[in-house]
């Protein structure tokens, strides 16, 4: 099964690197990119992508666009990539319904591994969210 994905983040050299790792592994497409939230919102309708990987400090705001990606296509699993380690940040994101959490410092280390288990609708959050936020998955205490 191909996995399709959307790479969404305003720095162009941040969606080439990802696209370049993203594309090493076989079976997975990279099927469009987006600078900012209107956009992603606009390419996920059009795309309809497995996984979306948006960086939430976006134009437009990320996490307003993985929840109307979401709300349009409940299919679509979110994966967050970004700079911010803040508990309150994680929280908002799997609030909205992200089903993944990278910082950008542990790309190179967890985000294949963070593509492979959302695209098959599990959750993942690097080491460090995951330490910042124990307990932040809904339905847990």
């Amino acid at each position: 099964m191909t996995v399709r994905i959307l790479v969404v983040d305003d720095h162009e050299i941040v969606r080439q690197g990802l696209r370049g790792l993203l594309e090493t592994q076989s079976g997975w497409q990279i099927i469009g990119e987006a600078a900012n939230g209107r956009d992603a919102v606009e390419k996920a309708a059009e795309l309809r992508p497995d996984v979306a990987i948006l960086d939430i400090s976006l134009p437009g705001d990320g996490l307003e666009a993985a929840r109307r990606i979401l709300q349009a296509l409940p299919q679509t699993e979110i994966l967050i990539l970004s700079y911010h380690d803040s508990p309150f940040m994680v929280r908002r994101a799997l609030e909205v319904g992200a089903r993944g959490y990278v910082l950008k410092s542990d790309a190179g280390r967890d985000l294949l591994a963070a593509v492979e288990a959302v695209s098959q609708h599990k959750p993942f959050l690097s080491r460090a969210v995951s330490q910042a936020v124990s307990g932040a998955w809904p339905g847990t205490s």
